[in-house]
C-alpha cells in the first residue's frame, strides 16, 4: 500500500513505512536537465545593458511586480515545528482617545485580554490655559475683545490644538456669521497676550512667555504677497535692474583699483625725477671742494606721505563682527607707532578700551591716527632742521670767509610741535644738531 502512495505523488522507494521530511517538502536534490541549445544563455552581447540581456535571454518571464533578486523570500525554507498557534478573537474594544465611548471590534490575541488600545498613545493634545471670571475681570479685558468672543477663541484653540488657520476659517460660520471679522494675526495676538498675562500673574515660568508681533507678521505676509503677485514684466525688470546695479559695482572697483595703481606709478615716477635731478646736480659741480655731502634722513620731508593704521573693517568680512574688534591695532603695524600711540593716550587719560559702540569707535581709531601723523610730521620736520644746520656747517668750514644765512622761515624750532599744558610732546627722540 504504502509502494504504490509513494509510486503516486512521486517518492523514491524507500525501505520500511516511515515517511520523512524531505519526502514531503521535496528538498531532495534533483538532476539538473539540460536546456536546449536555442534556450541556452548565451554570452552577453557587447554594447547591451545587463537589465535587456536579462529579460531576452534568461528564459523566464519577467516579473509584473517588484522582486528582490537573491532576496530570503526565494532560499527560505518552510519551518515545521511542534509548537501551537496562538489563538486569535474578534473581540470588541473602546478606545480611549475618543470621547464617546463607542465600541468597535478587532482581531486580536487571546493573550492581550484587558490590554489598552495601543494606538491610543498617538492621541496627544495640548493643554490651553484656563482662566477664571475673576481673572478675567481683573487683568483680560480688552476694548476690541469681548468675553464671549475670548471664550470661543479659546474653546476652538482646544478643539482644534492651535491650529489657527482652521480656526480662523471656521470663526464666521454658523450661529457666529455677524461676529467681528478676525485675521489669523488677530486670533494669534490674543490668544497669546492672554496666556502671557496669565503666566505673569500666577508666577510661571518666564520662558514660557511667547512673544508675537503680529504687525510685523501682517507685513511679512503683505510683502509675500506683492512678491508672489508680480507679473513676467515686473521679474524682467527687476533682473535687469539688478544687472545694471552689478555693472556699476564693477566699474566702481575698477575705479579705485585703477586710482590706486596710478598714485602708485606716480610716486614712483616723482622718486626717479628726485634721484635724476640729484645725479645731474652732482655731475655739473666741477669743484669737488665744493660738494657738500648729506647723510639721508629717515623721513625725506620733499617727499613726505601719511600712511595710516588700517584698523579692521567689519563690512568686508563675512559672519558676525563686533565693534571692539575694529578698534584693535592690526598685528603686522609698526610697534614704534603702537608705542607711541600708547603713550600719548596714557598722558591724555584716555582709556585704552572704551565703550566700543559705532561713533566712539570711529573717533578713536581717527584720533589714533592723528597722533601717529602728528608724530611722522615732527620727525620729518626735526630732519630737514637736522638737514639745514648740517649744510650750514659744511659750508662756512669750506667757505670761512663767507656766512651762509638761512632763512629764519626755513629753521623750524623743534619745540613748535611739542604740546604744553593741555597738549602733549609725542615723545620722538630727535638728533642731535649741536
Amino acid at each position: 500500500m504504502s509502494k504504490d502512495i509513494r509510486d503516486i505523488i512521486n517518492i523514491g522507494h524507500a525501505t520500511g513505512s516511515h515517511v520523512s521530511k524531505n519526502d514531503i517538502l521535496g528538498t531532495q536534490t534533483k538532476k539538473k536537465m539540460l536546456l536546449p541549445s536555442a534556450t541556452r544563455q548565451t554570452r552577453r552581447p557587447e554594447g547591451m545593458s545587463r537589465e535587456l540581456y536579462s529579460l531576452m535571454y534568461n528564459g523566464q518571464t519577467p516579473p509584473v511586480t517588484e522582486t528582490e533578486i537573491g532576496s530570503k523570500y526565494k532560499t527560505e525554507k518552510a519551518r515545521l515545528g511542534m509548537q501551537r498557534v496562538q489563538p486569535w478573537v474578534w473581540a470588541p474594544f473602546v478606545n480611549p482617545a475618543r470621547e464617546d465611548g463607542v465600541c468597535f471590534y478587532r482581531w486580536r490575541k487571546v493573550a492581550d485580554e484587558g490590554e489598552v488600545y495601543p494606538f491610543a498613545k498617538f492621541n496627544k493634545k495640548i493643554e490651553i490655559l484656563k482662566y477664571s471670571n475673576s481673572e478675567y475681570e481683573m487683568y483680560l479685558q480688552s476694548t476690541s475683545w469681548s468675553r464671549e468672543e475670548t471664550d470661543r477663541l479659546f474653546d476652538m484653540c482646544e478643539r482644534f490644538d492651535l491650529r489657527f488657520i482652521v480656526i480662523q476659517g471656521r470663526w464666521n460660520y454658523g450661529e457666529y456669521e455677524n461676529a467681528v471679522k478676525r485675521t489669523t494675526e488677530d486670533l494669534k495676538d490674543r490668544y497669546y497676550s492672554v496666556c502671557n498675562i496669565l503666566i505673569k500673574v500666577r508666577g510661571g515660568n518666564e520662558n514660557d512667555i511667547v512673544i508675537y508681533d503680529a504687525a510685523h507678521e501682517t507685513r511679512r505676509k503683505e510683502q509675500l504677497n506683492k512678491l508672489y503677485s508680480r507679473n513676467p514684466d515686473k521679474i524682467k525688470e527687476e533682473k535687469i535692474l539688478l544687472q545694471e546695479l552689478q555693472k556699476i559695482e564693477t566699474k566702481k572697483h575698477e575705479s579705485k583699483t585703477q586710482d590706486k595703481k596710478s598714485s602708485a606709478i606716480a610716486v614712483d615716477k616723482k622718486r626717479t625725477d628726485r634721484k635724476i635731478l640729484k645725479a645731474v646736480k652732482r655731475s655739473t659741480h666741477q669743484n669737488k671742494q665744493y660738494t657738500l655731502p648729506v647723510k639721508a634722513s629717515k623721513t625725506d620731508p620733499e617727499n613726505f606721505e601719511f600712511v595710516p593704521i588700517k584698523f579692521p573693517d567689519g563690512k568686508k568680512t563675512s559672519g558676525v563682527f563686533k565693534q571692539s574688534q575694529m578698534m584693535k591695532i592690526p598685528s603686522n603695524a609698526n610697534p614704534k607707532k603702537a608705542k607711541t600711540v600708547e603713550k600719548v593716550l596714557q598722558s591724555l587719560k584716555i582709556k585704552p578700551n572704551p565703550i566700543p559702540t559705532e561713533k566712539i569707535r570711529q573717533n578713536y581709531n581717527d584720533l589714533r591716527n592723528e597722533i601717529v601723523y602728528l608724530n611722522e610730521l615732527k620727525e620729518a620736520c626735526s630732519s630737514s632742521t637736522a638737514e639745514l644746520l648740517k649744510l650750514k656747517n659744511q659750508y662756512n668750514k669750506l667757505k670761512p670767509d663767507s656766512v651762509l644765512d638761512i632763512a629764519p622761515e626755513l629753521m623750524l624750532k623743534l619745540t613748535a610741535l611739542s604740546f604744553k599744558e593741555d597738549k602733549v610732546d609725542v615723545g620722538t627722540n630727535t638728533e642731535n644738531t649741536n
